[in-house]
């Protein structure tokens, strides 16, 4: 039994971004069973049409896989624009997409460390201004959840890029 009552999301379309593995896929799969329509996004096609295939044969709900560098505002904006062309409008975005290297610190390049916080926060920030002004400019109601972890609090050691972004990640959801 979930947090939400059955069909909570009817209607709804939610996007995900690293919607196509791991956590972005398992929060996919219970948006679908609540009724929303679900776009994921993330780097790989063939990951996403897979997943896709996958959660609406097991849920029935329909679900829209759409490539995306979450890097790349131009990205962003197309996958705004095919979310609405597709589904007509959208209710909710999780800021999902992330990068890691489990490494001592001092072993990562800048362009190791600049590729995570590049995909984690600039990311975020990406998403959450191009579905924002929309939402606002549109005046839609609509909901963003950003995936942090808890050393996003407290740092960790062999993860330093992320836990910086994140920590990004948390300071933006807060201001």
């Amino acid at each position: 039994m979930g947090a939400l009552k059955d069909n909570a999301l009817i209607n709804k379309t939610i996007v995900v971004t690293g919607g196509g593995t791991g956590l972005g896929k398992a929060m996919s799969t219970y948006f679908l069973e609540l009724g929303a329509n679900v776009v994921i996004a993330s780097r790989k096609q063939e990951v996403l049409d897979r997943t896709a295939k996958e959660l609406m044969e097991k849920t029935g709900g329909q679900v829209l896989a759409v490539a995306c560098d979450v890097r790349e505002i131009i990205d962003i904006e197309q996958l705004l624009a095919k979310t609405i062309e597709t589904f007509g409008s959208v209710n909710g975005l999780v800021n999902n997409a992330a990068g890691n290297f489990i490494s001592p610190t001092e072993r990562l390049s800048a362009n190791a460390f600049a590729a995570v916080v590049d995909i984690v926060l600039k990311g975020t920030v990406n998403s959450t201004l191009t579905f924002g002004k929309y939402w606002i400019k549109e005046k839609i109601p609509a909901s963003i959840l950003n995936i942090v972890t808890t050393y996003a609090f407290t740092g960790s050691a062999y993860v330093v890029p992320s836990a910086a972004a994140k920590g990004g990640v948390l300071a933006l959801t807060r201001s």
